[in-house]
């Protein structure tokens, strides 16, 4: 491999970019085949940016407020770039920048999914066992989390842009490790949920009588406040989802090929399906499903009580209702039976 990129030495420009020297998933874009296909997939992350973007807007001017949906926001304008810099890159099929461009965006726009994925599978926890989600283990665990993933962003990135801006192999055989590394433990921080979502069903089953987990706390709006299931269901899927394409993408990474013979995996089938199509039904189902409802607790929640303040506090609202509801029915009955003792004294006087 060495000899035959220092053969090409000559033919390509000083500096860089260079090109890689291995398949990649996708292979170069062409216009008859990635133009439209790339067009169809960013009206739909389009749809999906509006749609979170709207709720978001709903849901602040009524002062409920919900950050998740402006992360989902963000993932679908990472993959709108993206699939822009592809369109421009079938286009200009020889231009590297483009190319670099594209291969940023799609590794690393799937990364806030995941950091979403892992909040929401944190307040989970914190509802069914909140002695354990609100522990300090937890507390450090979710922050060391969120910084190794931002981490592995600025890995990704870094190692995929430097090494086309190189041709020590050497250089570049320490950055595809990087690279091997970052994509597997993004497929880990994956299938987190899928990981952690049956050891809570099972530890609350042992534990009912031997270890106490705190009292368990609804969460979310009042009207979808005890939709335990469906919560669960929803991240469970969508953890399957996104864990079969980071898996898949690992896996091609792994399984090196020369750029003049590529393999199967490579194909562009294989790349837009397990690298966009397997992400849609997520933003949608989190759309349709209103996770922004199921998901949300109130402000400025940090131990045990807090995310079941808002459904209780929804209720003393209700109640209240019901009782000045009540109290100006029986005002109305009483000024009603007040009114007919009046006619009835009139109509006794007017007998006299």
């Amino acid at each position: 491999m060495a000899s035959i990129t220092q053969g090409l030495m000559p033919l390509l420009p000083r500096g860089g970019p260079y090109p890689p020297s291995g398949a990649q998933l996708g292979g170069i874009p062409t216009k008859k085949v990635d133009v439209p296909t790339s067009a169809v997939l960013l009206a739909l992350f389009f749809a999906g940016a509006a749609t979170h973007m709207t709720v978001f807007q709903v849901n602040r001017r009524r002062g409920h407020f919900f950050i998740f949906s402006v992360l989902v926001f963000g993932f679908c304008m990472a993959r709108i770039m993206g699939l822009v810099m592809r369109i421009a890159w079938a286009c200009n099929p020889t231009n590297i920048d483009l190319a670099i461009a594209a291969q940023v965006f799609t590794n690393a726009g799937v990364l806030v999914l995941f950091i979403v994925n892992v909040f929401l599978l944190v307040r989970i926890v914190r509802g069914e066992a909140p002695k354990v989600g609100w522990s300090r283990p937890v507390w450090v665990a979710l922050r060391a989390l969120v910084v190794s993933i931002i981490a592995m962003l600025v890995m990704v990135v870094t190692c995929s842009v430097h090494s086309m801006f190189t041709l020590n192999m050497e250089t570049r055989q320490k950055e595809r490790k990087v690279l091997l590394f970052a994509g597997v433990y993004m497929s880990v921080i994956a299938f987190l949920p899928m990981l952690v979502i049956p050891i809570l069903l099972l530890l609350k089953t042992i534990a009912k009588k031997n270890i106490d987990l705190g009292e368990r706390e609804d969460f979310g709006t009042p009207d979808v406040a005890g939709r335990i299931r469906t919560k669960i269901t929803l991240l469970f899927v969508a953890s399957v989802l996104l864990t079969i394409g980071a898996g898949f993408r690992v896996g091609v990474n792994f399984a090196t090929r020369p750029a003049f013979n590529p393999a199967w995996w490579h194909h562009k089938a294989a790349f837009y399906c397990f690298s966009f199509a397997l992400e849609l039904p997520v933003v949608y189902m989190y759309a349709l499903f209103r996770f922004d409802k199921l998901f949300w607790v109130p402000d400025k929640s940090s131990k045990p009580g807090d995310f079941s303040r808002g459904v209780v506090a929804a209720d003393d609202c209700d109640q209240e209702d019901e009782v000045l509801e009540e109290g100006g029915k029986s005002g109305n009955s009483g000024a009603t039976s007040t009114r007919e003792k009046e006619n009835g004294g009139k109509s006794d006087a007017q007998a006299v």
